[in-house]
């Protein structure tokens, strides 16, 4: 699978490099007080990261003083698996070298299928931090060359959480969690619950 740049023409459409931050204490503290599991883990808030003092300048630069919550993505993983969208922008913040997966919501059919093989790789290099807006499908970071990653995910506070209500039909069926529309590949092994409508190849980015 080809994988661009973040800098390249083609992120431009799924999201932007942010600049004027300093982002190496949240990269150091990924590194040094998150772990890097075998398989994949998340964790949508975490206190060690959202203690940082960089944590109230992410806050108030790239939200407007909305209240966000840190948490990170970390482990082992070549596989796109799934895809997700949120009604807002998500920024990750890549402690190591990571590899992500984007498509485009206004590609989803009316049947809420989608077909993976519009869908683009893009490294994010090593204390890169990059915004990906709310109509970028996008899922787990990968490691380039299967290596781990640890990646920080900045999002409004209270997303990704266990839902109250039960959802279904329509674009409703795709919720999994709070703020979280979610497409899922038959060979991506999610929950038995989801919506399974991905397309094509469950895409490697070592293939």
């Amino acid at each position: 699978m080809q994988i661009y740049q973040v800098t390249d023409e083609k992120f431009k459409k799924y999201g932007k490099v942010v600049e004027g931050i300093d982002f190496s204490s949240l990269c150091q503290a990924l590194n040094d007080q998150t772990p890097l599991p075998e398989g994949v883990e998340y964790q949508p808030s975490v206190d060690v990261l959202e203690s940082l003092p960089v944590a109230k300048e992410i806050q108030t630069k790239c939200w407007g003083e909305l209240p966000v919550q840190i948490g990170y993505c970390n482990g082992h993983n070549v596989l796109l698996n799934a895809v997700e969208y949120h009604r807002n922008s998500e920024i990750n913040v890549a402690a190591t070298d990571a590899v992500l997966i984007l498509g485009m919501q206004q590609d989803i059919e009316d049947d809420f299928t989608y077909d993976t093989a519009k869908m683009e790789a893009f490294l994010v290099p090593a204390g890169t931090a990059v915004e990906i807006y709310g109509t970028a499908l996008h899922y787990a970071p990968c490691g380039p060359d299967n290596k781990g990653f640890k990646v920080g995910v900045v999002l409004p506070k209270g997303t990704n959480y266990p839902l109250s209500k039960e959802h279904a039909n329509g674009e409703d069926k795709l919720i999994t969690a709070t703020n979280k529309w979610l497409i899922a590949h038959p060979e991506g092994g999610q929950d038995p619950k989801a919506f399974v409508g991905l397309k094509g190849k469950n895409l490697n980015i070592l293939e």
